[in-house]
């Protein structure tokens, strides 16, 4: 058997249809998936209190070639981790919101404990240098942060487009040359497509500037890494906290690179400031297009 296949969905959705003892064991390994992805089929038939060979019935019943195949397919699902199969712990009304604001300080501190300002400036200095820009990004966070690169550089005068399609990606990779910079978001940095697209433009000698979790493979293939690091929580009903890490280290990039070229951008960001007030009107202090 090939592809997806979930094993924890398939023993919920199925356990009406099965018979009284083959439910016992569907709730003795929903129970604790880790225990019944380790133990042996004697531990798991005392477990559920039934015989081996109703453990063999019931693999094939819900799906899985024979016992070998429920166990392997059973450790894909204890690898998920227990945060997203055991019961979480009930929160308060309205405290989940302190939880929150919690998560996203604790965030931003290590993220600004590890950045080291020599590589923002290299970075800049790369960016500032560059012919043309390309921005990619895939996923939640990083489609949308890519985005906010490209809104930041351009701001300041430089050629610069996000993209998200990984078909495209890889053909503007194709295009690059020593002069281009390839900037890269990714807080795993384990997307196939973008390990693909960075060897592509490493090929052609364009500089890769990377965004991403610290040893990571597509950390490896950067000239200049931006190391965000991941503290994911056990409540899990709340969006990640490291795409506030991303943008912190977005925002300290794009100033950078906006310092390294003061006069000029300076100028920029004035014509910028006239044309939005000239047409939306409001007073001095309104964001500069954000």
């Amino acid at each position: 058997m090939t592809g997806l296949f979930d094993i924890v969905y398939h023993m919920r959705a199925s356990r009406d249809r099965l018979s009284a003892t083959e439910q016992k064991i569907a709730d003795a390994i929903l129970e604790d998936i880790a225990f019944a992805a380790s133990a042996s089929i004697d531990q798991l038939a005392v477990k559920a209190a039934v015989s081996i060979a109703t453990i063999s019935r019931f693999a094939k019943a819900v799906g899985c070639e024979d016992i070998r195949d429920l166990k392997l397919k059973l450790a894909q699902a204890s690898a998920v981790g227990t945060r997203f199969l055991s019961e979480v712990p009930a929160v308060e009304e309205s405290a989940f919101y302190t939880q929150i604001c919690s998560d996203v300080e604790s965030t931003l501190r290590a993220n600004l404990a590890r950045f080291v300002e020599e590589d923002f400036r290299a970075a800049a200095g790369l960016l500032n240098s560059a012919r043309l820009i390309y921005i990619g990004g895939m996923g939640g966070g990083s489609t949308m942060l890519a985005d906010e690169v490209q809104f930041r550089i351009a701001r300041l005068g430089k050629a610069v487009t996000a993209y998200h399609d990984p078909v495209l990606l890889r053909m503007l990779a194709a295009t690059l040359t020593e002069q281009d910079v390839l900037v890269l978001l990714s807080v795993t940095g384990v997307t196939p497509e973008l390990l693909e697209v960075a060897d592509i433009a490493r090929e052609y000698g364009a500089q890769i500037i990377v965004f991403t979790a610290p040893h990571s493979p597509l950390a490896v293939k950067a000239n200049i890494l931006l190391p965000v690091m991941t503290e994911e929580t056990d409540f899990i009903y709340k969006p990640s906290a490291s795409r506030y890490g991303m943008l912190l280290a977005i925002d300290i990039l794009a100033t950078e690179l906006a310092l390294a070229r003061k006069n000029e951008s300076k100028e920029l960001l004035r014509r910028v400031k006239f044309a939005l007030d000239e047409y939306r009107g409001g007073d001095n202090r309104l964001p500069l297009g954000d």
